[in-house]
């Protein structure tokens, strides 16, 4: 698979990683077993940056990583990263401080087996945790005690993402960036190419609705945030179907169906229009289904989509998907 490097951390990652959010938590019932097959076969296509966090399944998803890195005696091939904040209630930013980090990161190390975290992320704190540099001080000291290798943000606004690598110690960001949320290439990403910030790009398929196969009455498991966090009721609204009202996002999924290129999926597709912005280092698409995460990866060795197709997702954004999104996030 054809790999790019993550910012200044020294990662040589795959431009197709895996992201485990739907392995723990929020995407329904998912087996032990489920999500270490997921795992293998992501690993078998060549796969080798997988992203959790410690509140997915609260730890189970981390636990299942390492219990296939040690399976499979990988971990000097994979780059493993993780998050923390999300487990602070109440969610607010003075609580991201060193203290309640340096125990995050303590349970992250023991749950993926290892003395070091290779790259540790700020779940989504509340913006005014940017504005806090003791936010940051904490990351760089539980660098410095060796529990932490490289440090990055998780960020649901672009101008967070902006005031975030203002820091030295950032190196990385993960954005949502997808055919129905096009602002950070319009703002974030020419200067994280001048700072050499890694890019790593989540929610690339806004919920399933950029693979065209979700219906417009399909019903979803009551634990499944495609259920329960339509309206931000859980966390931010952001983070499910990109933030689109679904009757939307189904209308611009009707359009794109028309452009999407031959011998292409339409979620191959909309991960190729991802990774044709070179200031992405990697995206992280999830999926349980063995098919579905072997056609992610092949996206990576797939010729890029031609300016007509490009030209054609932007004209189906402005007129679907712009007032509703653009300026939120």
């Amino acid at each position: 698979m054809n790999r790019r490097q993550l910012g200044t951390t020294g990662y040589d990652v795959t431009a197709v990683g895996l992201g485990t959010w739907n392995i723990g938590s929020d995407w329904g019932d998912v087996s032990a077993e489920e999500g270490r097959e997921t795992i293998r076969t992501a690993l078998d296509a060549g796969v080798r940056f997988i992203d959790t966090a410690d509140v997915y399944g609260d730890g189970f998803s981390e636990q299942r990583i390492a219990d296939v890195l040690d399976e499979r005696e990988v971990r000097d091939e994979v780059t493993v990263a993780t998050k923390a904040g999300r487990r602070l209630d109440p969610h607010t930013a003075e609580r991201y401080n060193y203290d309640n980090l340096s125990e995050h990161v303590d349970r992250s190390r023991e749950y993926l087996g290892t003395d070091t975290l290779e790259l540790l992320q700020l779940h989504c704190p509340p913006t005014d945790a940017y504005y806090r540099p003791e936010t940051f001080d904490a990351l760089a000291r539980l660098k410095d005690e060796g529990k932490v290798e490289h440090c990055g943000v998780s960020v649901e606004r672009v101008e967070e993402a902006l005031k975030a690598i203002e820091y030295p110690g950032v190196e990385t960001v993960q954005i949502i960036f997808n055919m129905f949320r096009q602002r950070p290439a319009e703002l974030f990403f020419e200067e994280a190419k001048r700072r050499d910030i890694g890019v790593i790009v989540r929610v690339p398929l806004a919920s399933g609705l950029l693979t065209g196969k979700l219906s417009r009455d399909m019903e979803f498991p009551e634990n499944d945030h495609r259920n329960f966090n339509i309206e931000g009721e859980a966390f931010d609204r952001g983070e499910t179907f990109a933030g689109l009202p679904v009757d939307a996002g189904f209308d611009a999924v009707d359009d794109l169906r028309e452009h999407v290129p031959e011998r292409m999926t339409m979620a191959q597709m909309a991960l190729r229009w991802i990774l044709d912005h070179d200031a992405v280092s990697t995206v992280i698409p999830g999926s349980t289904s063995p098919e579905h995460v072997r056609a992610n990866a092949a996206v990576s060795e797939m010729d890029p989509l031609s300016n007509q197709v490009h030209g054609a997702v932007r004209d189906i954004y402005e007129a679907y998907v712009f007032d509703d999104v653009h300026h939120r996030w």
